[in-house]
């Protein structure tokens, strides 16, 4: 979907880099320590629709870079037939991209399957990662009772209208959906390989076991929407309970994307925390 053109600051920071067998796309801005930001796995989500709003702020302290992951935005998506489009995959991209640029140790905040990937790679090769923020993240196996939500997201079916109940239903109640965003990503979604590689992607298992999560030692933030009807505040409260360096904030009125309901908030307090030498 190159077509699709992103505003002019993002198309001058718009960078391409082959990874492990994929071209990937992503976002470069600023100046400072390297920061890798990470989306979800939500339909239609890329590096300039989920971060729009952080980007430019985190380019103030930052070198940050957020990418496309296969399947998603700008990136490749190769066939489901040849391409797994597993966890495994996902943290080996991951690894490859760190390790392609050169950017090791890097800070890496992660939303929903992007905190799974990222604590990945943190439980793989934890050289790579000096801080960690996970955002509404995948990677335990704690959900809502409720299966609303979920029914919600199985519905999609590629239309504007499953989109907007996609968008309302991953954020919280004070959140007003805007028709930029929503048209964005409905128009990612026309993609017919788009639509194949998030059909393989929505079966791949996101978790991994508790024990694999408490050996993680990076230094690490959890954030979390008190409202995410996906990553429900027990999962966060979990991950606080496991990972031994950790921290965490909990937003209220918000719910799965933080990053795009309340921005200057999340910028600020994960600039602050990715800045900062909390182990004093």
């Amino acid at each position: 979907m190159n077509e699709l053109k992103l505003p002019g600051w993002a198309e001058d920071a718009s960078r391409t880099v082959t990874v492990d067998g994929v071209e990937t796309h992503y976002l470069e801005l600023g100046d400072g320590p390297d920061l890798i930001l990470i989306h979800g796995g939500g339909p239609g989500a890329d590096s300039w629709g989920n971060w729009r709003a952080c980007l430019p702020e985190y380019a103030k302290n930052f070198r940050v870079i957020a990418y496309d992951m296969p399947g998603f935005g700008r990136s490749a998506k190769p066939s489901p037939d040849t391409y797994a489009y597993d966890q495994a995959s996902r943290n080996r991209h991951l690894t490859g991209l760190i390790e392609t640029l050169k950017l090791a140790p890097v800070s890496v905040i992660g939303n929903s399957m992007g905190g799974a990937t990222s604590l990945g790679v943190c439980i793989e090769r934890p050289e790579l990662v000096g801080k960690l923020v996970l955002m509404g993240s995948a990677g335990l196996a704690i959900s809502n009772p409720d299966p609303t939500a979920k029914a919600t997201l199985r519905r999609y079916d590629y239309t504007l209208e499953a989109m907007r109940a996609v968008m309302q239903t991953l954020t919280g109640s004070r959140f007003k959906v805007e028709d930029e965003v929503l048209q964005y990503r409905h128009a990612l979604m026309q993609d017919p390989a788009a639509q194949a590689a998030i059909t393989r992607i929505a079966r791949s298992d996101l978790t991994y076991p508790e024990e694999q999560i408490a050996a993680v030692k990076t230094p690490t933030l959890v954030v979390a929407g008190k409202e995410d009807k996906i990553a429900v505040p027990a999962r966060n409260v979990r991950y606080l309970e496991l990972l031994e360096n950790s921290w965490g904030v909990f937003i209220p009125h918000a719910g799965h994307w933080v990053m795009m309901e309340t921005p200057k908030l999340f910028v600020d307090v994960t600039t602050r925390f990715l800045l900062e030498d909390w182990e004093e």
